[in-house]
């Protein structure tokens, strides 16, 4: 059997280029993926389902659109 691929609050904060604090504002988001397990100290989602939220509704970093100055 094939093992999930799991995000933490800290693959996610890399996975968006953000900070812990911000994956909390995100992870609440209305249509984020439901975590997978609630664990003492931390969370995991399903790295699959993250991924397909993130296609499609990646919050733009911080320096998205500098290129062009």
């Amino acid at each position: 059997m094939k093992r999930p691929r799991l995000y933490g609050p800290g693959e996610l904060a890399a996975l968006f280029g953000v900070s812990r604090q911000r994956v909390l504002q995100i992870t609440r988001r209305p249509g984020f993926p439901e975590p997978v397990a609630r664990l003492i100290g931390t969370t995991i989602w399903d790295a699959d389902e993250v991924d397909e939220w993130a296609r499609h509704n990646r919050p733009p970093r911080p320096n998205d659109g500098d290129e062009d100055r």
